[in-house]
């Protein structure tokens, strides 16, 4: 008779891997280290998830879930400004980082690292589809001098991840604490919408 999955037993390898990737990478974390994280045997794992690659793309799709259900309902929102758009997007996304602050360095070292495999369950699609992006063709294409729109994708997804990239070394400088590196990242909730409203409205 076929062993039924047990879903405690599913989480547990989730935790372990999910662990592992953020401290190691996809390519260093191997199956067996996995395992004996996880404190299971290697072919209880392989019974559970097949692959590493499935595991790895189930964990970030997760990951990944967790900020489409806050953010792509925003840029398709037809009733809202690109200005709220603006202010939204940066709310959720700083929102996401302060819970998960290992998530910007991770994502950066899989893309150099392991470039297909992360693209594989990127939000490239979602965004360039997206109503946001044709709010924000159409400001900009109205300005005399054109921006391109991905000087301003750049620069929000930068004001935005960077902090926390180097907020060891921020903390370090500005001799703050935890607590205080996230009040000033509240703050910029604010003041990045501000900042990209002004570089779209530039001429």
């Amino acid at each position: 008779m076929k062993q039924l999955k047990n879903s405690s037993t599913e989480e547990k390898i989730k935790t372990a891997a999910r662990k592992l990737f953020m401290q190691k990478g996809y390519v260093a974390t191997k199956t067996r280290d996995i395992a004996k994280e996880a404190d299971i045997n290697l072919a209880l794992l392989n019974y559970y998830f097949r692959s590493k690659e499935k595991l790895f793309q189930i964990i970030m799709m997760e990951h990944l879930q967790f900020f489409k259900q806050g953010i792509v309902p925003v840029i398709n929102d037809k009733n809202t400004s690109l200005e709220e758009k603006f202010e939204s997007f940066i709310s959720s996304y700083i929102d996401l980082l302060i819970q998960q602050p290992d998530i910007p360095l991770f994502i950066l070292n899989e893309i150099r690292n392991n470039p297909d495999q992360f693209m594989k369950i990127g939000l490239r699609d979602e965004l360039a589809k997206s109503y946001f992006m044709k709010q924000l063709n159409k400001v900009l294409q109205s300005k005399s001098k054109s921006i391109e729109p991905f000087h301003v994708m750049v620069s929000m997804m930068g004001l935005t991840v960077f902090p926390f990239i180097v907020s060891p070394m921020l903390k370090n400088v500005g001799k703050i604490n935890q607590l205080q590196f996230n009040a000033l990242m509240e703050e910029r909730k604010t003041l990045i919408p501000k900042w990209m409203n002004a570089i779209i409205q530039s001429k």
